[in-house]
């Protein structure tokens, strides 16, 4: 047995023994973890973090039993001018604002203005006929199966060059055919939460911009939060960065880090808008659990409920939050632009908001991590943060044999094939490790032979990594699982040419 073997299995054991303690006795809840307390081992865990994602700048807020327990900001809110980031500084939140909007939305079923059974054609008048009979929980949760208004939009900016106007879009997206029948599928998409703005808009009278002001930032007390693109000039914002590998059509040597533009019309803005703190982001989550922005604990366990697809399976995600089951340690998640994360554990009395001006650098990747400082159980609760730790220290081509360890010492060991798949792309795409995501997508194929979307995931990281004919075989399994994959036909007829 190799040293590098025996350290993994010590590391897996110390694994089990927490995830032993948790199941046996239960969780007991840790005291409050003072600034003090927390700011050594926290410090150290996210320099390393800073180090190796090369994040240029990050704040981070710490609730824990309602209180604000760590605040604390790092790096560069402006890398070329060498201003820091304080814990004052803006950052852009990006799709974290569906949170946000989901709130709003409830708000509106708590004074009965809003049925979230209802379809969305009993609010917005003069939508296409596949459009109508979508309900408003299937928009929060990404099943409508509506195309979305991405796809229109400016490649890159997201902006509206060469459209024209957002009616001009809106009225494009509507011509497009639906991806697939509402509530067979889950398919992230901002046309949900377009519709849900024009729904907010309507029965407030007023643009959701101000009812969110009104309604959310101003009862809470969040002086840093707003909502704003590249092209508006905010007071405090940060600089926002991404490290590229090619730029103007030629491939460069090293990775060069280069200023990060987006554009976000008002119209996409209850999708991915708004700008905030990591403080004003912990003080929202306090006021949300305390009952200050909903009037009952129902409202808040409605918000945090995972939908159903057509045939009850339940969701990944709940309304405007994504969902993660864990025994004893549930964790509700919202993140950003692969650079922002909200994460709240309601069991545990626990939320970690951080924020980063870094595209790519994906702070939702050790948030479980970083609540292990202040509840040591919460990392092992959770499978990906669990596979993750041994296979960054044995290499990723081991993923097989540390998938069967950990599934010796616990025989329930299974990540959710959506978490294993969010891991491998954000690996394929955002982090470009096409050698470590395709070990993610084997695995995926390997736990679920049955699903046509692991075989679909698979077939394009052996595209990226340059096995042409591999990828064909596994496109070709999964259309024969699932003749309506149109992405797999299309990438068939494209390499089949």
């Amino acid at each position: 047995m190799s040293v590098n073997r025996c350290r993994a299995l010590a590391a897996i054991a110390a694994y089990a023994v927490v995830l032993v303690y948790t199941h046996s006795f239960g969780q007991q809840p840790p005291a409050t973890v003072s600034m003090h307390q927390a700011t050594g081992p926290v410090d150290a865990f996210l320099q390393k973090q800073i180090s190796e994602r090369q994040i240029t700048g990050l704040q981070v807020a710490v609730v824990q039993h309602g209180k604000l327990v760590l605040s604390k900001s790092y790096g560069m809110a402006n890398v070329q001018d060498k201003v820091p980031v304080t814990n004052q500084s803006i950052f852009p939140i990006n799709s974290c604002t569906k949170a946000f909007t989901g709130v709003a939305i409830i708000q509106l079923v708590e004074e009965g203005k809003v049925d979230l059974s209802a379809p969305v054609s009993r609010y917005l008048d003069g939508l296409p006929p596949a459009w109508q009979p979508v309900m408003i929980r299937q928009l929060l949760t990404h099943v409508s199966g509506l195309p979305d208004i991405n796809r229109i939009l400016n490649p890159g900016t997201y902006g509206l060059e060469g459209i024209g106007s957002e009616e001009a879009a809106f009225a494009r997206i509507q011509t497009f055919p639906m991806d697939f029948p509402t509530g067979t599928q889950f398919s992230y998409n901002q046309t949900n939460y377009l519709l849900l703005g024009k729904i907010i808009d309507k029965f407030r009278a007023k643009p959701f911009a101000e009812v969110f002001k009104e309604r959310q930032f101003d009862v809470v007390g969040m002086p840093g939060t707003g909502f704003g693109d590249s092209r508006d000039v905010i007071p405090g914002m940060v600089q926002s960065y991404r490290y590229v590998t090619n730029l103007d059509g030629k491939v460069l040597s090293e990775q060069k880090l280069i200023v990060n533009y987006a554009e976000f019309p008002p119209m996409r803005r209850t999708a991915s808008g708004m700008n905030s703190t990591a403080e004003d982001m912990a003080r929202w989550i306090m006021a949300l659990q305390r009952g200050d922005l909903l009037k009952t604990k129902e409202a808040l366990k409605t918000l945090w409920t995972p939908g159903t697809y057509n045939n009850g399976s339940p969701t990944q995600w709940a309304l405007g939050w994504m969902v993660k089951p864990r025994p004893g340690h549930d964790a509700i998640v919202i993140t950003g632009g692969g650079r922002s994360a909200m994460f709240v554990y309601p069991t545990d009395d626990l939320a970690i908001v951080v924020l980063t001006n870094l595209a790519g650098s994906y702070p939702e990747e050790f948030v479980d991590e970083l609540a292990g400082y202040f509840n040591p159980v919460i990392p092992a609760s959770d499978p990906i943060t669990a596979l993750r730790m041994p296979l960054e220290k044995r290499g990723f081509d081991q993923a097989s044999a540390v998938f069967a360890d950990l599934k010796k010492i616990n025989p329930g060991f299974l990540p959710t094939e959506t978490d294993l798949n969010d891991w491998g792309y954000r690996l394929l795409n955002g982090q470009r490790k096409p050698k470590e995501a395709l070990e993610i997508f084997k695995l995926i194929v390997s736990q679920y032979p049955d699903s046509w979307n692991a075989y679909d995931s698979l077939g394009e990281a052996l595209l990226k990594n340059g096995l042409k004919a591999e990828a064909i075989r596994m496109y070709q399994k999964s259309v024969a699982l699932n003749p309506d994959n149109q992405n797999g036909k299309k990438m068939l007829e494209r390499m089949m040419k």
